[in-house]
């Protein structure tokens, strides 16, 4: 069974964080979205856990595979979306579906208000470096660290997933968090046109996950695992559970619960 509430881990490394390096990152700055109640209940949520077994997407400067990032932190906001009142169905839980466009159609099967795919970050090839851990060279890039938000015009909802995307990115921004900027970079496989350069939302029109999707959808590159100090952020649990409480608050803004109630989402959205 491919939609489960309980996420399933997946047999990767896990890496402990120790003394997380403070360089250019202040915690002290963090300001959790709270909320009270149950404010987004009989919003369905789809929770996309990004890449697969088989393609574990980008590998972290201490080579562990995406895919474990991605399980991890998808697991913690799934917790604090069902805590808000939502229904969460969770797409790939056990990390076995690899086509993009079947993600989506498995969130719509499912009855999803609204489809979120979750990921962790990579750079340009040219920006990368060698650096030993653990006995092993690999790759590193501390050149870009941060979040960011795509959304997709041909997306069959393009409206309200670029105001998902929007208060997503300035609700992690209000929260105390930045974005990387690297993807705007005029280059190959980046150069992706900039909605809010503050909040790091971009438009990524061909994203096949993005724009298969018959409902509202976006994907957050939740940090850079590639940035020695950002994979250890992105392993905290108090990080998880702040980039979850801003997706509560986004959610909340854009699919507020009056509407909920009195229209009923699809008719809501022309579904």
């Amino acid at each position: 069974m491919r939609f489960r509430r309980a996420i399933v881990f997946l047999a990767f490394l896990c890496v402990p964080f120790s003394a997380l390096a403070q360089e250019g990152i202040d915690l002290s700055k963090w300001v959790k979205p709270e909320f009270s109640g149950r404010p987004l209940e009989g919003l369905r949520v789809a929770l996309d856990i990004g890449h697969n077994r088989l393609k574990p997407g980008a590998m972290s400067a201490r080579g562990v595979p995406e895919l474990s990032f991605n399980t991890a932190t998808t697991r913690v906001m799934a917790g604090v979306l069902e805590k808000a009142g939502a229904t969460v169905i969770v797409v790939n839980a056990d990390g076995t579906v690899t086509s993009l466009a079947e993600r989506p159609e498995l969130a719509t099967k499912e009855k999803a208000d609204v489809f979120i795919s979750i990921h962790h970050d990579s750079v340009n090839d040219k920006y990368l470096r060698k650096w030993t851990h653990a006995g092993v060279e690999r790759d590193h890039a501390d050149n870009f660290r941060g979040y960011s938000v795509f959304t997709s015009s041909k997306n069959a909802k393009p409206e309200v997933s670029r105001a998902l995307a929007l208060e997503v990115g300035s609700a992690l921004y209000e929260a105390g968090l930045r974005p990387t900027l690297h993807h705007a970079e005029p280059i190959q496989g980046e150069n992706r046109p900039l909605l809010d350069e503050r909040t790091g939302v971009y438009e990524f029109s061909d994203l096949v996950v993005l724009k298969a999707a018959q409902l509202p959808a976006i994907l957050l590159e939740c940090g850079v695992i590639i940035h020695r100090e950002e994979e250890l952020l992105v392993q905290r649990p108090d990080y998880q559970d702040l980039i979850a409480h801003a997706l509560v608050k986004a959610l909340v803004e854009v699919f507020p619960a009056g509407k909920r109630e009195k229209k009923g989402l699809m008719k809501l959205f022309g579904r």
